[in-house]
């Protein structure tokens, strides 16, 4: 089992940025792959972000590519996402995800999920 707590959402004007994070417990967290998802109010929750169980290989949606980063630190076992010049659009709860056997890069993939954290952008 792997529990998953996300911190540092809130609000923001357009153009401004916030850091998320995702602290685990558990299981071991360097042998997970870990994604950051969002839902926004009546959408399908989407993928945003995701990196290996290294931190060396990182995936982006389109949407986020230039904007956004994810890193992880498997000593303190965290995860964050890095999120700048946001935009209206990228208002949504924001889910931290764990995969065991693969980059989780679709919904279906993930093991684990955070219970959300809500980032609001103003325009």
């Amino acid at each position: 089992q792997v529990q998953l707590v996300e911190s540092g959402g809130g609000l923001v004007q357009a153009g401004g940025s916030l850091r998320l994070s995702c602290a685990a417990s558990g299981r071991i967290f360097s042998t997970y792959s870990m994604g950051w998802f969002r839902q926004a109010p009546g959408k399908e929750r989407e993928f945003v972000a995701a990196c290996s169980w290294s931190g060396a290989n990182t995936f982006y949606t389109d949407s986020v590519q230039g904007r956004f980063t994810i890193g992880r630190d498997n000593v303190r076992n965290t995860v964050f996402l890095q999120m700048n010049s946001l935009k209206p659009e990228d208002t949504a709860v924001y889910y931290c995800a764990a995969a065991s056997k693969a980059i989780p890069r679709r919904s279906n993939l993930v093991d684990y999920w955070g219970q959300g954290t809500q980032v609001t952008v103003s325009s």
